[in-house]
């Protein structure tokens, strides 16, 4: 223990601790001056410099902490090209089938082979440019493409042999005014069908198509050098000269369009199957007044015909005449509205396997693997559609079919997806509901509502 000897005072004040400068002055002294010699414009300019550096140093240290959080995070792997495709002109878009690749280029077409991509064939015979392609394997080397072009032409090809062989342009019109345009192209897989989703001038349509593949192919056996000398320009060697390369494409492409065009391929054509158009709208009766109905279903038991307590058609035009004079403005703006976001009507459509929602006749026989039916939804409309394909071959097909089943939602549908083993079904509506289908047991599996009503533009089976 520390103990002090002499008690502690505190000295009184003195006058030597007093401000030497009159009182009158003490507001107009700055306080920092003790410690800063400065004139106050430098002690300004020191203090934003102080600042400055002191929030430069703020940035750094947050943006030192958000580099350290990246680096904890799982970074993902970086790809890069492990080759490259040299093509002539733009390329629009791609397909892979088997072990080639076909591409869509701003001239034609182009195939390649995904080993040592290297271009085997190329078809430029009337240098149009190739917007969509699809491409599907048919076995034995053999693949069939549906080529959609920029004016809406859809070609259809058959590759066998590293030669492209053109068999058909399915919506080509000598009448250009009556020429249609495709709006989306569908090959079911393995290449039995193809569906095509036509515009025409006033009204869209939907065709499906059944592909001959097995007389493709006891046809290419019967000629094997039906695919030589056709619309294709195969790949030529390094060693022939630019000259000569330049004269052979002047006649290939002379000739091509004659040779595809006549059917010197001799490959049969696709048979039309199917011809969907929307849904008719729903129309009120062909009655022109009330008193007419009134007088078809007047079978004696009422009194009189009703002259008295019906509304007469004068009537209602004097109501709808007020109507539109009171709101003349809205209407009007109304009209305009619609006839600037006019959208045509189209449809969304898979093809699907065997279930027991879809089911064939005994007379009909059903291959594994092989669709037997589509589904079909139109914009706007409630009813999902589903057509059979196993149908019976007509010298002239039927315009306006029934459809086979039909599932009425309670809203309109906005889209719909396949699962990859055609099993489940997708359908979202408008009302940001989404259902789940087992179209092998027939009924729903999952109904979600999303919240806040969002509009499902496209949904996806992962």
């Amino acid at each position: 223990a520390y103990t002090w000897k002499h008690p502690l005072e505190i000295p009184p004040p003195s006058e030597k601790d007093w401000l030497k400068d009159d009182e009158e002055d003490f507001f107009l002294q700055d306080p920092d001056r003790k410690r800063d010699a400065l004139p106050q414009p430098f002690r300004m300019v020191n203090k934003l410099v102080m600042l400055v550096f002191e929030n430069a140093m703020e940035i750094i240290e947050r943006r030192e902490m958000l580099r350290e959080e990246q680096k904890l995070k799982v970074q993902p792997t970086k790809c890069f090209p492990t080759a490259e495709f040299q093509v002539s002109g733009r390329a629009n878009c791609l397909a892979v089938s088997g072990k080639y690749v076909f591409v869509g280029l701003s001239v034609g077409l182009a195939a390649f082979k995904v080993s040592n991509c290297t271009e085997v064939c190329a078809w430029d015979a009337v240098k149009t440019e190739i917007c969509t392609i699809c491409a599907s394997d048919l076995g034995n080397e053999r693949h069939v493409l549906l080529a959609v072009d920029e004016m809406g032409l859809v070609w259809l090809f058959c590759f066998h042999k590293e030669s492209f062989l053109l068999i058909k342009i399915l919506n080509e019109m000598e009448d250009i005014s009556k020429r249609s345009i495709c709006v989306e192209v569908v090959l079911s897989p393995g290449g039995d069908y193809a569906g095509v989703l036509l515009q025409g001038n006033t009204k869209p349509w939907l065709e499906i198509y059944r592909l001959p593949k097995d007389s493709w192919l006891k046809e290419m056996e019967k000629n094997p050098g039906a695919s030589s000398g056709l619309s294709c320009r195969e790949r030529r060697s390094s060693s022939t000269s630019a000259q000569d390369s330049s004269k052979a494409d002047v006649f290939l492409l002379q000739e091509s369009p004659l040779s595809a065009n006549k059917g010197d391929a001799k490959l049969s054509f696709p048979v039309l199957l199917l011809k969907v158009k929307p849904p008719k709208p729903i129309t009120g009766s062909g009655f022109k007044s009330p008193l007419d109905a009134l007088k078809k279903m007047d079978d004696g038991s009422m009194l009189g015909l009703g002259y008295n307590h019906l509304i007469k058609e004068s009537q209602w035009e004097l109501q709808e005449a007020i109507f539109r004079s009171t709101y003349r403005k809205y209407l009007e703006a109304e009209g305009e509205r619609e006839s600037k976001e006019e959208i045509p009507r189209y449809a969304t459509f898979h093809f699907l396997l065997p279930s027991q929602i879809l089911q064939a006749g005994p007379e009909m026989k059903v291959q594994p693997g092989v669709p037997a039916g589509i589904s079909v939804h139109w914009n706007g409309n409630h009813n999902l559609c589903l057509y059979l394909l196993n149908r019976p071959l007509k010298e002239k097909v039927d315009s306006d079919p029934k459809p086979d089943v039909v599932w009425p939602c309670a809203a309109p549908i906005a889209c719909s997806a396949v699962s990859s083993c055609s099993r489940y079904l997708a359908v979202a509506c408008e009302d940001a509901t989404i259902t789940i289908w087992d179209k092998q047991l027939g009924y729903p599996l999952s109904v979600t509502a999303i919240l806040e009503e969002r509009l499902i533009r496209t949904i996806h089976f992962l």
